[in-house]
């Protein structure tokens, strides 16, 4: 009898620690998984969808630390209607970084109705703004938002999709079409003088490349550097 009380005794025990190992494992799981989440940086991206114009879509993703990402789906040519997907990676400036990230504070994180609601108004693309962090993922969509935080981001993000615009054309032109070179940055320079264009240095490499060509044209070099030495003066984030 004593011999199946102490068998017992010592199953129970063999239990409980192997229960105990078990859960201490799982606990030190679960914390490394809530470490690894919390330590995701912050990401906000703006979403632009507009048939029938070139880009009919794109995308610009930033993360806390400045790291960026463009994509867009646009013509292979101006005189094609085949579409490719084209994308970029790039930095953002410390000021226009801070700057995306404090407007998505003043706009709530996007967790509410961003559309001003307004149906009379011109439809000027789908839009859709996404906040996401170790703890959250909030997104809204809109035509027209009449918060004046969503307002400044949306003209920062286009202000850049604009520029990174210039860096596809500009790339394919160089590659295929260097005659139209002189006629695209001149558009170029004259936004980026008026300050249409935001975060110049972001297509540096692109423009970099074509000032460093010697089959290109000289003025259109000196253009090119002209529009980089634009993108090297310090910004103010709008």
């Amino acid at each position: 009898m004593m011999s199946v009380r102490r068998n017992r005794v010592g199953n129970r025990e063999r239990f409980d620690r192997t229960a105990l190992i078990v859960f201490t494992f799982l606990v030190i799981g679960l914390l490394g998984a809530l470490q690894v989440h919390a330590a995701e940086p912050a990401s906000i991206t703006f979403l632009l969808d507009f048939p029938n114009s070139d880009p009919d879509h794109y995308s610009i993703a930033v993360q806390s630390n400045g790291s960026a990402r463009y994509e867009c789906s646009a013509k292979v040519a101006e005189t094609s209607d085949e579409h490719a997907t084209y994308q970029a990676e790039f930095k953002f400036s410390e000021p226009t970084r801070v700057r995306i990230f404090d407007l998505a504070t003043q706009a709530h994180y996007f967790s509410g109705k961003i559309d001003s609601g307004n149906r009379k108004l011109a439809f000027t693309g789908a839009k859709k703004l996404i906040y996401k962090d170790g703890q959250r993922e909030t997104a809204a969509a809109f035509n027209y938002s009449s918060q004046p935080a969503v307002q400044q981001l949306t003209a920062l993000f286009q202000g850049v999709g604009a520029t990174l615009e210039f860096g596809r054309r500009l790339a394919y032109f160089h590659r295929y079409q260097k005659l139209a070179l002189d006629d695209e940055l001149k558009r170029m320079e004259d936004q980026a003088r008026r300050g249409d264009l935001i975060e110049i240095q972001a297509v540096k490499p692109v423009l970099q490349d074509i000032h460093d060509d010697s089959s290109v044209l000289n003025v259109v070099r000196a253009r090119a550097q002209r529009i980089l030495d634009l993108g090297s003066a310090p910004q103010i984030a709008r």
